[in-house]
This record gives C-alpha cells, structure tokens and sequence, in this order.
C-alpha cells in the first residue's frame, strides 16, 4: 500500500506485486475539508486509512517522506498525515517504510527529478491501465506502492509475512478512483 500523505488530500494506491508484473488494486484520494479542526480531519484519515488496510490486508505501507519546503505550517500538516497513516499500520502489524520523493521518482521514471505528469504516464505504463491514473495524489501514491514493491521493499514484506511471493487473487474487481 502507498501512501502519498496530506491532511486535505490523502493519496492512496494499493498494488499487487505478481512475479516481476505490478497490478492496481484500487486508488484514491482521502479528502478533508479546512472548516474541519485538524484533530477532526487526522481523525477521518485514520479512519480511512485503516478501514482501506483491513479490507485489502497490506503486507506493507510504504509512505512518501514529509518534505520540508518553505511552508512550515503546510509540512507541519503533511507529517501528522503521515503521522496517522503510519499509526493505522502499527496497530495492524504493518511495517512502515519512508521514501524520499526522489527515490520514488527514480524507481517509476529512472529519474529523480521526474515532474508530475511524468510520474503520472508512467505509473499508468507500468501498472498497464489504459490511461494514467487521476487525481494527481492517488497516482503519487501508485508510485510510491511502485517504489516499495519493485526493490527491497517487496522482498522483506514477503519475508514477514512468510508468504513465498506468489501471485494473490483479488478479493475484488480492480479499480483506480480518478
């Protein structure tokens, strides 16, 4: 599961990793408005979040680091995001693992300072959907999934969990929310 964090749009991506093939599972966006107080909306994203992994039963969250631009107050906000995504997982024995934006965008593009758009088409390419994912955060959460389960990632998630990597049936029909 990827996770690209923000407390007014929460990405999520959820990929199947089947032998070296990716598949999407599901992708969204958790939305909170600004009229709600900040405890209000972490509270909705944990809710989110946790009712997204007890139905898809993750082997791993992998999340997009906190970036600190010049907007403290707005990366303030991003890592309590973060911060409760990550809760959600520790309370279902799910390990966390962080990726800095430019990993991701290596490991999706083969280059770190890929932009959006880029992101974007490729993440469609790759997970063989037959237009790019929308909105932006679900398809920066689709990377951030790719990321985590095209390298290391992948290998000790499946070492937790004692499962030997072979492909899984879905529970459901495939969907990308766009």
């Amino acid at each position: 599961m990827g996770i690209d964090p923000g407390a007014a749009n929460l990405g999520f991506g959820i990929v199947r990793v089947e032998g070296n093939r990716m598949v999407a599972l599901d992708g969204g966006v958790v939305e909170t408005g600004p009229e709600l107080p900040m405890e209000r909306r972490l509270e909705k994203i944990h809710t989110a979040v946790g009712e997204l992994m007890a139905w898809h039963e993750p082997r791993a969250l992998a999340i997009e680091q906190v970036y600190f631009g010049r907007n403290v107050g707005s990366a303030m906000a991003v890592g309590q995001a973060s911060g409760v995504a990550m809760l959600a997982a520790a309370q279902r024995g799910i390990a966390c693992f962080a990726y800095t934006p430019q990993a991701i965008k290596m490991a999706v593009c083969g280059s770190g300072s890929a932009d959006k758009s880029q992101v974007q088409r490729m993440v469609g390419t790759l997970l063989a959907l037959p237009q790019p994912p929308t909105p932006d955060h679900a398809a920066d959460a689709l990377a951030v999934a790719i990321c985590h389960g095209g390298g290391e990632g992948r290998r000790h998630a499946v070492a937790l969990s004692g499962a030997s990597g072979a492909a899984v049936e879905p529970r459901f029909a495939p969907r990308v929310a766009g």
